[in-house]
């Protein structure tokens, strides 16, 4: 990390949580720069032509995912740091971001003095693991092979999942994605058959009990 004031890139395709964050930032003395971008392919875009200590993103946004912006990362800038802050719930979501690259996994729920600690923390190379990150991560060593089905979706599968989940459509899925509306429904049919359910409906129940969606 550089001995100077940290530079923090903030990706989420959501106006007004980006606005929150550099509200908060912005008295932070340990921060010297606050960028935004609202989608992968702009966060990528900044990454590539700046040097950020530390990069806040989302999980599911526009395009490229956060997943997929955190293993491009490591590619582009091995030096940048990366915080995921979500919506979703850190048991589902967290030891796949950890496992992309990512030094922490947050919920947006957090209060402003732990979203400053983290970003301090992952700024000087280290992890941010929270408890229930921990817990999750012992489980996921000691289940080992047993991975319940959504588990074995890929980092695009999931993304695919939880927008069908959250009751879009496969048409609605390609606009927001950037992908046509075949290559949705393919991932649709394969989403399904590992996941051993027959339609839409068995998805949305699944997601509901296993708390993949509020």
């Amino acid at each position: 990390m550089a001995t100077d004031k940290l530079k923090v890139l903030i990706a989420d395709d959501h106006a007004l949580f980006r606005s929150g964050v550099v509200e908060i930032l912005s008295d932070c003395a340990e921060v010297a720069l606050v960028d935004e971008a609202s989608t992968g392919a702009e966060a990528l875009k900044k990454i590539k032509k700046k040097h950020y200590d530390c990069v806040l993103i989302d999980i599911f946004m526009p395009g490229e995912n956060g997943i997929e912006v955190l293993k491009q990362l490591k590619n582009i800038d091995p030096h940048t740091r990366a915080l995921v802050l979500s919506m979703y719930p850190v048991e589902q979501y967290g030891v796949r971001a950890l496992k992309a690259g990512a030094s922490g996994f947050l919920s947006k729920c957090i209060t402003p003095e732990v979203l400053k600690e983290a970003i301090g923390k992952v700024s000087r190379g280290q992890k941010y693991i929270t408890p229930d990150l921990a817990e999750r991560l012992s489980e996921e060593i000691v289940a080992g092979s047993g991975k319940l089905p959504h588990e074995r979706l890929t980092d695009r599968e999931l993304q695919v999942f939880i927008m069908i989940a959250l009751g879009k459509t496969v048409s609605q899925i390609a606009r927001e994605l950037y992908l046509s509306v075949k290559t949705v429904s393919t991932h649709r049919v394969h989403i399904l058959q590992k996941m051993g359910l027959k339609n839409n409906a068995e998805l949305i129940q699944y997601a509901v009990k296993n708390g993949l969606v509020y």
